[in-house]
């Protein structure tokens, strides 16, 4: 066993010390203006979270709240410092100050993605980070953690199912129509179906946005791109962005075994289109997709808020991944790169819905059948757009409640209720 590996592990266990600490935090009196947010086991400023914290930080008189961010990655919280937000590091005396006073706990993974240790008392709310197409949490049974093949792997994940989420957390979703799939998938009834926050730029630009430096490099680069003078005037206005967003899975390394990158190179040329690539945060093929970037494919930082390009984005290309359920509220055509298809129902996930019945964009198996993908969704004829618009319609319908107005206000409004009724029972 390697060092590392053996380190890893005793941090992984020692984690039970803090039991004690845990078990004083439900003891400490909470303030209830003081919500707290963290994202991605606090390594990430992004998803839910991040807009929620910006939506409340730039109201935070009007809405008598504190909105605080806790990150265990100290350059967010000198980035959100140095954009006058408030934030503080987990392990800092007001982080754990503010972990073990707050009343509102706001995250996208776990309540660990703040402090777990500290959160004994808090009202936990689980925004999370995507409308699932692929089966999640309790409902995936290739979850070794929530389904262990024996006593041995159930005790190896006691440490992480005892922070994972609890019946008694809230869960976030964006209409009724899905309250049976997350109250399956998290073991609770306590469902709220205020829709998104993420997704609040998508529908009005009254959330002002704070950009890290890789994001806005990597923007700017995009947008350079998209307003770059052409010798042929024409072909300058056509110029489009093409979103590639992977989900994480053991075979996304088939991409490499498809693609053929350098006649992709000259396609992407060709056709005016820059192919921006924002893998999974958990994906290991970081390193691999760097050495190909240049020309008219650009490979975004990974930890990057995903958001930041989705707006700009004119065609999403993706697989399975929850993203293209939100872009669905920018009504702009989608592609589906679906490779290891077969792989991935049998060695991954299960899903929840039929495929094909609930995926409205055409279908990529191979290079050649993607590039003819993107051309009919860059420059799609009416009878492309009246097909694929209405598929689109449709599911939009079913997977969003509300398409208009802030999920994020229309968040703090349900909030607020159910501090209202805990105040009530006490």
């Amino acid at each position: 066993m390697r060092k590392k590996e053996i380190i890893e592990r005793i941090s992984y266990w020692s984690q039970l010390l803090l039991l004690p600490v845990y078990w004083f935090s439900f003891f400490v009196p909470r303030n209830r203006k003081l919500w707290l947010f963290g994202s991605t086991f606090g390594r990430r400023f992004a998803d839910n979270p991040r807009y929620m914290y910006l939506y409340a930080s730039q109201h935070k008189k009007k809405l008598g709240i504190r909105p605080i961010w806790i990150s265990h990655n100290k350059e967010i919280i000198r980035f959100l410092n140095r954009k006058n937000y408030e934030a503080y590091y987990y392990h800092s005396l007001k982080g754990i100050w503010f972990a073990l006073r707050g009343k509102v706990y706001l995250f996208d993974n776990y309540s660990k993605d703040i402090n777990f240790w500290q959160s004994g008392g808090a009202i936990k709310i689980n925004l999370w980070h995507g409308i699932p197409l692929k089966k999640i949490q309790a409902d995936n049974i290739f979850d070794k953690v929530r389904h262990p093949k024996n006593s041995l792997e159930r005790w190896k994940s006691f440490p992480r199912r005892l922070s994972d989420e609890k019946a008694t957390h809230y869960v976030l979703t964006t209409s009724r129509f899905l309250i049976p799939i997350f109250s399956s998938a998290f073991c609770t009834r306590k469902i709220l179906t205020s829709g998104y926050p993420r997704n609040d730029r998508l529908v009005e630009e009254k959330i002002e946005n704070i950009l890290t430096d890789a994001e806005s490099y990597n923007k700017a680069k995009i947008e350079a791109f998209l307003l770059e003078k052409n010798v042929n005037k024409e072909a300058a206005k056509n110029k489009k962005m093409i979103y590639y967003m992977p989900t994480f899975r053991d075979s996304e390394t088939k991409f490499f075994q498809i693609m053929d990158l350098g006649k992709f190179q000259q396609f992407l040329k060709r056709n005016n289109l820059l192919f921006c690539v924002k893998l999974h945060p958990k994906s290991k093929l970081e390193v691999e997709f760097k050495r190909i970037e240049g020309g008219n494919i650009q490979v975004i930082d990974r930890d990057s808020d995903p958001y930041v390009f989705l707006e700009v984005a004119d065609v999403l290309v993706t697989d399975y991944s929850s993203i293209y359920f939100d872009f669905l509220l920018a009504d702009k055509p989608i592609v589906f790169f679906d490779y290891d298809l077969e792989e991935y129902l049998q060695d991954s996930r299960e899903m929840y819905f039929d495929y094909q019945g609930f995926t409205p964009g055409e279908k990529a198996a191979t290079e050649k059948e993607l590039e003819k993908a993107l051309i009919a969704a860059c420059y799609p004829d009416e009878t492309y757009e009246r097909y694929y618009g209405n598929f689109r319609r449709k599911i939009k319908e079913k997977v969003f409640d509300q398409t208009e107005g802030l999920a994020s206000k229309r968040l703090v409004e349900d909030i607020k209720d159910i501090l209202k009724k805990e105040n009530r029972i006490l």
